[in-house]
């Protein structure tokens, strides 16, 4: 029977690039840049890397197929280079293969990337690729703020909130990532908005506003893993462990039957329950120090904390505008600014969430430093909720 990878694997180097409209280097700068600050916190030479997993999801924009484009970045010689893809899931991609192939023993030490440059493509938001063929001509077809705004709906209908009430909710989750994103000197957009700014805005796709809705955004993130013996043989401690790894893929359920009422995302769901079973996790609200989670729509982020047994259902809304979430909550979320702030570079948010875990526990977040760091929760969402991938990773402390 599967064990898991829980406390197999350790991570002994992060680092992420500065999110934004990135004019002033290339996809090469951007790794680099995510490369070299991981490398000076791992205190690893580039000899001792194994192997490498690149995650860049719209390789026809600006990075190109393969995994050349890494190897050639990090001038990586004769090792195994892969390049992952799985939507806004490509970042934990990433970090799953390189974590599974040091659990394995094929490996000593690997690292994962994920990058996107998109800001100098043309693109405003996410390019809408073909799913395929097949998919296409039965798959439903709508933006990205469209298939999330359904969300809204399905969710209201459910619980009876009103319009109103939602909509001071959702206001308040980007109002939240505001805040925290105003303390982060890597996010793409450090401005704290006021709430009854963000409420008015202009409309998206109802009940969706323009602050409602993340971008995209220049951006990489790399980490180094490695297994907990040869961390402690480098000199390390106070050891950060993956303590589960697990995704969800949409089987086309929720858009071919009837059994999906459209207020919850089942794959969420699904990849939580699997996470919490790796991970040893019964009580997500008390074992869990922290969240970061797919936040491409304020909707999405309260839906979320439903998903993850976070709010009870039904109750994300009122949770959400008493603060339980709030840097200073019970379970605090996107303390980093999140996708909304942060930015969005598609292929490297999934790693870029789980670096602000990483620092969280290191006691390394200055001015977003939180306290009583135990573990950390990290979640993707690709697609949209009828058609999605989710993914679920969980870091913490090693015990001794």
């Amino acid at each position: 029977m599967a064990s898991g990878i829980k406390d197999k694997v350790a991570i002994i180097g992060m680092g992420c690039s500065r999110f934004g409209e990135r004019w002033d280097t290339d996809t090469d700068g951007l790794i680099n840049e995510a490369f070299n600050e991981a490398m000076l916190d791992a205190g690893v030479e580039r000899s001792q890397i194994g192997a490498a997993w690149l995650g860049s999801a719209l390789d026809q924009v600006n990075i190109g197929n393969s995994a050349i484009p890494l190897a050639t970045s990090l001038r990586l010689t004769g090792i195994p280079v892969t390049r992952v893809e799985n939507m806004c899931a490509t970042g934990t991609e990433a970090l799953r293969g390189a974590a599974y192939g040091v659990a394995s023993g094929a490996v000593d030490i690997a690292i994962a990337v994920g990058v996107e440059k998109l800001k100098d493509t043309g693109f405003g938001g996410l390019p809408v690729p073909t799913k395929g063929t097949l998919n296409d001509l039965w798959m439903p077809y709508s933006s990205a703020p469209a298939g999330f705004a359904q969300l809204a709906s399905g969710y209201r209908k459910k619980y009876g909130v009103s319009k109103e009430d939602l909509k001071q909710a959702i206001g308040r989750v980007s109002w939240k990532s505001h805040q925290n994103g105003a303390k982060n000197h890597k996010a793409h957009l450090q401005k704290a908005i006021d709430l009854e700014t963000i409420v008015g805005a202009p409309i998206v796709a109802d009940p969706l506003g323009v602050f409602d809705c993340c971008g995209v955004s220049d951006g990489a993130a790399c980490a180094i893993i490695t297994t907990p013996e040869i961390a402690r043989s480098l000199g390390k401690h106070d050891l950060v462990t993956i303590k589960a790894l697990q995704l969800s893929a949409s089987s086309g359920w929720e858009s071919s039957t009837g059994g999906w009422d459209g207020s919850y995302v089942k794959n969420t769901r699904l990849a939580a329950k699997a996470a919490y079973k790796e991970a040893g996790i019964n009580d997500p609200v008390s074992q869990l120090s922290m969240t970061e989670v797919h936040d491409c729509f304020s909707i999405t982020e309260l839906v979320t904390m439903e998903d993850l047994g976070l709010s009870e259902d039904g109750q994300a809304w009122r949770d959400v505008l008493e603060g339980k979430f709030d840097a200073d909550g019970e379970v605090p979320c996107q303390v980093d600014g999140g996708l909304k702030c942060f930015g969005h570079p598609v292929g490297a948010s999934g790693l870029r969430m789980v670096y602000e875990n990483y620092l969280q526990l290191q006691g390394r977040a200055g001015e977003r430093q939180l306290k009583n760091m135990s573990m950390g929760l990290s979640h993707n969402l690709g697609g949209v909720p009828y058609n999605s991938i989710a993914a679920i990773s969980i870091v913490g402390i090693l015990e001794d």
